[in-house]
């Protein structure tokens, strides 16, 4: 399958947006103007052609475009162009994504391809953006539950099927404490067929969570070992959860699950009296060292902290990018390029180069991207919309 790229883009009622249309034609694009100009606004909607809530984790009624005076946003729209996969029957078109709302408030997302609503599931059949953002440069500070989610977006990336097996634990994880803390409260046994029925789905999604996360991180440390010595630092990656070291370990799926189902089922009155469940994938969390330093992540500098996951990112993409399956990811790395520098920045330019990638990059100051110029499109974004260089 050759390389996913946006052929354009067209926001309506978007963020601050009332129309703007982008027209990379395959090329990777660094956008840069003034903080709050609307550049971060461009990659959010580029991230909501994928499951899940976007590079922001808004809801659908933040995003609509809002004059003053109005309480919820507008119905919005996101159009997309994605370059087709190759058949090598010379026959490749275009494909037409879309996703919004139809009515202002709504809170169902509606996605077309080609003019067809599907389920936002399909949508990674034709574009897999990973992203990058400066919420993330705490990553190695906060609780793990940002670490995990994190990593799940990159293991989603490789393995779509990851979303919807951690969707179906969340929805049963959810379902089996309100039983437990009910019954809690009352001071009564709560459902026991109920339960065990809950902690069969539980024990099923979670299996299979805990594998795709083994195999992620196999896969990027065999990818990173594999880069050398490059100006992004390596590091050493590793999985803290009981069932996901089970699959590091060899641990069949088959043997995960029932092991789960038993410990959840041994579990509820402590899991009742603590108010959530103390056991299982949610429970895991990522940790990192720097490789030449042999130093925890989160006692690094700042710089060499967004250097390490700027790492992790690109070891990512270019394990899918020799996907053979799947399309490869479009990048969006939101102020990436502010903490790094001037020889690092000349190494992710020509680290994009190579790897022949999409990407859209952001910043306040267009000597940011003086390494890419020539290789992408730049596109300044200010009150007066978007304006490509090439147009100057």
């Amino acid at each position: 399958m050759s390389h996913a790229a946006l052929l354009s883009l067209t926001l309506t009622d978007f963020r601050s947006y009332e129309r703007a249309t982008l027209r990379p034609d395959g090329r990777s694009v660094y956008l840069f103007g003034a903080n709050g100009a609307g550049k971060t606004n461009l990659l959010e909607a580029i991230s909501l052609l994928s499951p899940g809530k976007g590079l922001r984790g808004a809801s659908l009624t933040e995003v609509g475009r809002r004059l003053p005076g109005e309480a919820v946003g507008r119905a919005w729209a996101v159009a997309a162009e994605v370059e087709a996969a190759e058949t090598g029957l010379g026959d490749d078109q275009p494909v037409r994504l879309g996703a919004g709302v139809e009515t202002a408030g709504a809170t169902r997302r509606l996605v077309r391809i080609e003019g067809e609503t599907v389920p936002p599931g399909r949508l990674p059949d034709h574009i897999r953006p990973i992203w990058l953002t400066p919420t993330q440069d705490r990553l190695f500070l906060e609780a793990a539950s940002e670490r995990r989610r994190f990593f799940d977006r990159l293991v989603f990336a490789g393995e779509p099927a990851h979303a919807s097996h951690a969707n179906a634990y969340d929805k049963a994880q959810r379902e089996r404490m309100r039983l437990l803390t009910d019954a809690a409260e009352l001071g009564a046994p709560a459902d026991a067929v109920w339960l065990t029925a809950l902690e069969a789905r539980l024990a099923q999604a979670g299996a299979l969570m805990a594998q795709a996360r083994a195999r992620t991180l196999l896969a990027l440390q065999t990818e990173i070992d594999g880069r050398g010595d490059r100006p992004f630092p390596r590091a050493h990656l590793s999985l803290t959860g009981e069932w996901e070291k089970m699959a590091l370990e060899g641990v069949e799926t088959a043997e995960i699950e029932p092991r789960l189902a038993a410990a959840l089922a041994a579990a509820r009155l402590r899991d009742g009296a603590a108010g959530r469940a103390l056991t299982g994938p949610h429970r895991g969390d990522l940790a990192i060292i720097h490789a030449d330093k042999d130093r925890p992540a989160a006692e690094c500098s700042t710089g060499e902290q967004k250097a390490l996951i700027l790492n992790l990112v690109l070891a990512q993409a270019a394990r899918l990018s020799r996907a053979k399956d799947a399309p490869n990811p479009i990048l969006l790395l939101d102020e990436v390029a502010a903490h790094l520098d001037l020889k690092r920045r000349a190494a992710l330019a020509d680290e994009l180069t190579a790897l022949g990638l999409q990407a859209f990059l952001t910043g306040t100051d267009e000597s940011l991207f003086d390494h890419l110029k020539g290789r992408a499109l730049g596109v300044r974004v200010s009150e007066l919309g978007l304006t490509a260089l090439e147009d100057v």
